[in-house]
């Protein structure tokens, strides 16, 4: 059994914001899986659904961002499943708004929700979905601009973000997050040699830096 947990916070006022990245992934896994059936469960809503064989555990926490960890702690401890089987949706300001990067575990990163995470599952071995939301605008802060929704221009990239992550969520299910990081993952592009004609381009989901107080 594997469990996929979106990050997120409750409240229609904060459903279309980039804070909420994470469950909306979640919910169009449910979506793509047939999984109507929610019910509330250690400070979350869960859903039953399966992926080929494997029968997975879709989790929306209640709890608001910075202590998502106190719902998927207690329900990975009670379906008896270690850290390594669940697998974590989330906002990401360190890649552009609609990149993604899948990642097999690591740090906070200054990710408060990833941080309740890390401190009630007890380990940083938990698989990550990155999905961008770029940096703040000029003059805003961190809490503004996660709390605030997508603009027209970067909301159909992060749809798009998200409809191409829903068979790299089930490649990490089945395959495991190896071969998903393989196959989804966007590829470095080489830099081209000066003397050569062309530019020069970089994979847009480059090295992360370290962001507080998110």
């Amino acid at each position: 059994m594997k469990m996929i947990v979106g990050l997120g916070n409750p409240g229609r006022e904060y459903a279309e914001t980039k804070h909420n990245v994470g469950w909306m992934l979640v919910d169009a896994l449910a979506k793509r899986l047939g999984a109507e059936a929610w019910r509330a469960r250690e400070k979350g809503m869960v859903a039953e659904a399966r992926i080929g064989a494997e029968k997975v555990l879709l989790v929306k926490p209640l709890t608001y961002m910075n202590n998502s960890g106190e719902c998927a702690g207690p329900l990975m401890r009670w379906y008896k499943l270690e850290p390594e089987d669940v697998i974590v949706a989330h906002d990401d300001m360190d890649i552009p708004a609609g990149s993604i990067r899948i990642r097999k575990k690591g740090s906070d990163g200054g990710h408060n929700g990833i941080k309740s995470l890390i401190a009630h599952l007890g380990s940083q071995s938990f698989g990550r979905v990155r999905i961008g939301v770029g940096r703040p605008l000029s003059g805003w802060s961190v809490i503004d601009h996660v709390l605030s929704p997508f603009s027209a221009e970067d909301m159909p990239k992060v749809q798009a973000a998200v409809d191409y992550l829903l068979p790299a969520v089930e490649c990490m299910v089945l395959e495991g997050a190896d071969n998903a990081m393989n196959k989804y993952n966007p590829r470095k592009q080489k830099k081209q040699r000066a003397e050569r004609p062309g530019t020069e381009e970089n994979a847009e989901a480059g090295g992360m830096q370290n962001v507080q107080g998110r």
